[in-house]
């Protein structure tokens, strides 16, 4: 069905119909990530990573997730067993793996963990914001693991879909390397969640992965002098998508692609964008137990009460008037916190309040605490990842702040949507594909959910933020503006759907690029 026209004359994102499933026929899917809620987080693609396949299954997919068996994961919380051992080959030395086995709670959907010594660490990819020194081992041990499993499991898998540069390894060796019955058919799609981070690692290294020199050139995994895990994805890879269609065109200029623009360019025809979803059964208002009331777009007094708590356990003012300000981010450059640093003071002397939730390089925690000891009656800050805290802002907030540099996908704008949490974004990956602008006339259309900004720059920012209070302090445009947003619909099930479709697409374009072999 087409898109709605607009009483503005033009495509809006008013709400949304739930898609009916559409059956897969039981693909055979394996889903290789490096991180997936409920087991292993530190970012978006553990929220990705624990919907989509359940998202797939429902449309009947056999999809089956393989990541690390990392030392954080409680094996007995999530009732995992034995599934045996196997013999890998990594750098020329044969270590063993075991294999651990479960499911996804609540669901059917199976889930494997590849144990080694590696893993048991308290990080996932490294500490104290410095990467582990043997990160290439650690995931060539986790990609031969994943291939051992699948031969062990007596399973062919008609796609191997890889998340990120972690598991970017399996589309080279499964191009370059012969394959047994098992692969014999087996067609890769490589999926980018973050083009800034491409797993580079020292030339001398790469007999660790097994990889002959010869693919080690400009045309292979050759990246100024180093291996880029990332960029053998990339090249080896049947097909290759991205988590929206706006930052699926971003990285292949010089702004975004951080340095691999013309690969991208080069296979401008095999990339696609395919926008992330919403887990409606965990980040929705209405059914949220994480939050002190539940509520409804028709019912937002619920949302109060979330606001007035949210300050109280911050040990802010509690006042209905005031407007609450959140943010839920890795404290990364990537996220806009340049632009929150040079613009919070003048925001706080308007007269709002801050709330904070986020973790990462210790420039920022550092600039946070001072904000904090600053301003101790407005704004609250905690360095640390707090689920029930996070569902906490998204519901008692008014506003909440994305700014980012880029953005390829976004979800925490598409929860806030959900929780009539009103959000700022810069336009930029999928922020730009999901957030309608708050002018005048398309709130009065019911088109607008938030506010945009284009220029990457703190007056333009602030511009933003000032705009979002002004239309706050207008009781009548503000429950328009939260009503259009938490009515929208952005549920994995659109996205299983183009899921499904790449599935079919490669699986295509594989066994007719065999048949021409």
């Amino acid at each position: 069905m087409p898109p709605k026209t607009s009483c503005c004359g033009r495509t809006g994102l008013r709400a949304r119909r739930t898609t009916t499933p559409v059956a897969l026929e039981a693909l055979r899917v394996c889903f290789c990530t490096s991180e997936a809620v409920p087991f292993a987080k530190t970012g978006g693609l553990a929220d990705v990573a624990g919907a989509l396949p359940r998202a797939l299954a429902e449309t009947g997919c056999d999809v089956r997730v393989v990541l690390p068996g990392y030392g954080t994961i409680d094996r007995g919380k999530f009732a995992f067993r034995p599934a045996g051992t196997a013999q890998v080959l990594v750098g020329g030395t044969r270590v063993q793996v075991e294999f651990l086995e479960s499911r996804f709670p609540g669901s059917a959907v199976p889930v494997y963990l590849i144990a080694h010594d590696l893993f048991d660490r308290p990080g996932l990819y490294g500490e104290d914001g410095t990467d582990y020194a043997d990160n290439l081992e650690r995931f060539t041990v986790f990609g031969r693991g994943a291939q051992a499993l699948v031969r062990q499991l007596g399973w062919r898998p008609q796609v191997v879909h890889c998340q990120d540069w972690q598991t970017a390894l399996l589309p080279v060796w499964l191009r370059t390397e012969p394959r047994d019955a098992v692969f014999a058919e087996t067609a890769t799609l490589f999926t980018v969640h973050n083009q800034a981070y491409q797993g580079l690692f020292p030339a001398e290294r790469l007999p660790v992965t097994g990889i002959a020199p010869s693919f080690f050139t400009p045309q292979g995994l050759e990246f100024y002098g180093k291996v880029n895990l990332l960029k053998g994805g990339l090249v080896f890879s049947d097909l290759l998508s991205t988590v929206s269609a706006r930052y699926a065109e971003e990285i292949q200029t010089p702004e975004f692609g951080c340095g691999l623009e013309g690969v991208l360019r080069q296979r401008a025809a095999d990339l696609i964008g395919i926008l992330n979803g919403v887990d409606y059964t965990a980040w929705d208002p209405s059914v949220d137990r994480l939050i002190p009331a539940r509520y409804t777009p028709d019912d937002l007094s619920g949302k109060q009460t979330c606001k007035a708590d949210l300050q109280r356990t911050q040990g802010l003012a509690v006042d209905p008037k005031t407007p609450l300000v959140g943010m839920i981010t890795r404290l990364a450059d990537q996220k806009g916190l340049d632009l929150v640093a040079a613009a919070m003071d003048t925001i706080l002397a308007l007269g709002v309040q801050f709330v904070l939730l986020g973790t990462g390089d210790p420039q920022y925690h550092a600039l946070f605490q001072e904000l904090e000891r600053r301003h101790p009656d407005r704004v609250a800050v905690t360095l640390g990842f707090d689920d029930g805290l996070a569902h906490r802002i998204e519901a008692g907030a008014d506003i909440f702040l994305m700014p980012s540099r880029y953005e390829p996908s976004g979800l925490n704008q598409l929860y806030s949507l959900r929780y009539g949490t009103v959000p700022v974004v810069r336009r930029t990956g999928g922020l730009a594909d999901t957030i309608v602008d708050a002018t005048p006339q398309a709130v009065a259309c019911g088109d607008a959910n938030g506010f945009v900004f284009e220029r990457y720059a703190p007056d333009a920012f602030l511009d933003a933020v000032k705009r979002a209070l002004r239309t706050f302090r207008n009781r009548a445009a503000w429950r328009r503006l939260q009503q259009a947003g938490m009515r929208q619909d952005f549920s994995w099930s659109r996205s299983a759907k183009r899921y499904g479709e790449a599935y079919r697409r490669v699986i295509a374009a594989h066994l007719a690029a065999g048949t021409r072999a």
